[in-house]
């Protein structure tokens, strides 16, 4: 597809991991721990991650591996979640919401314990990858978009998706999250309140 010839392959990212680790080793356990398809969505993140961060004149290993790690805790049990909630004394609204804003917010408290990430940088992008927020680094907008267009996506949209992407990162971010929101709204779910910041933040770049 369009993002595999990034050349993921070359990055084994041990700067940005502890406890010796490098690339491999991270495959092996997120491997274990997700289903199949999680996995492969997220090599797809990274890939695309690595192709946005081309694009847009920014670090590739650091968005790789920001991409690579954005679902690493996707299929923790809720239980695991609380218990993050508890541990780390994060906001207990968070309580009131599911493993959606879980998995990034409380996520990235799991992959730091598991694999010794400290970058504040990457670790922020995983933490706002499904909410977005009104202030959202490079890297930040490069794993939220990346998420969506990465080459295992199928969706109505997801073509013209690529494409702002390729043009425009802020685009992109306005565009994802317009069309994230109709979604929940089609579906009668609650919104988190981060996820409204950023469409007001980048709407914007909608009207041109």
């Amino acid at each position: 597809g369009l993002y595999q010839e990034s050349g993921a392959l070359s990055l084994m990212y041990e700067k940005f991991l502890g406890h010796g680790y490098d690339r491999d080793q991270v495959l092996k356990i997120m491997q274990d721990r997700l289903s199949a398809k999680r996995f492969q969505h997220c090599l797809g993140v990274e890939a695309a991650a690595q192709h946005l961060a081309q694009v847009n004149a920014y670090d590739r290993e650091k968005a790789g591996l920001a991409g690579l790690l954005h679902d690493y805790a996707k299929e923790l049990s809720n239980d695991d979640f609380l218990a993050l909630i508890d541990k780390y004394q994060l906001d207990p609204d968070l309580k009131n919401w599911g493993n959606n804003i879980w998995h990034g917010k409380v996520g990235v408290y799991k992959i730091q314990e598991d694999l010794g990430v400290t970058d504040a940088e990457i670790l922020k992008s995983i933490e706002d990858h499904t909410t977005g927020s009104g202030q959202m680094t490079t890297l930040d907008k490069i794993v939220y978009v990346a998420d969506y267009i990465e080459d295992n996506r199928d969706f109505p949209g997801v073509a013209q998706a690529r494409q702002v992407a390729q043009d425009s990162l802020d685009r992109a971010v306005a565009y994802e999250t317009a069309h994230t929101l109709t979604h929940l709204i089609d579906r009668k779910l609650p919104i988190y309140p981060q996820t409204i910041e950023t469409y007001n933040a980048f709407v914007g770049e909608l009207r041109y």
